[in-house]
């Protein structure tokens, strides 16, 4: 999922999202355990939309625009 994506979403969404996503990472863990995943590269790219989105939600409680994140 791209960034951008992500940042059009309201807090709302980005909570249902993550929600959801953790909820992904879980079941995959599971397969994983019992010897069913057969793509690895979910775990990773799951993990990195969790953080994405926890990102995005920790610049939003800090009050970061992008226009500040360029001056930085």
């Amino acid at each position: 999922m791209k960034v951008s994506e992500i940042r059009e979403r309201s807090d709302a969404e980005l909570a249902e999202l993550e929600k959801e996503l953790r909820d992904r990472l879980v079941r995959l863990e599971i397969a994983k355990a019992t010897q069913r995943a057969n793509n690895n590269q979910l775990f990773s790219a799951t993990r990195r939309d969790i953080a994405r989105i926890k990102t995005i939600q920790a610049e939003r409680s800090r009050g970061l625009t992008d226009a500040e994140e360029a001056k930085s």
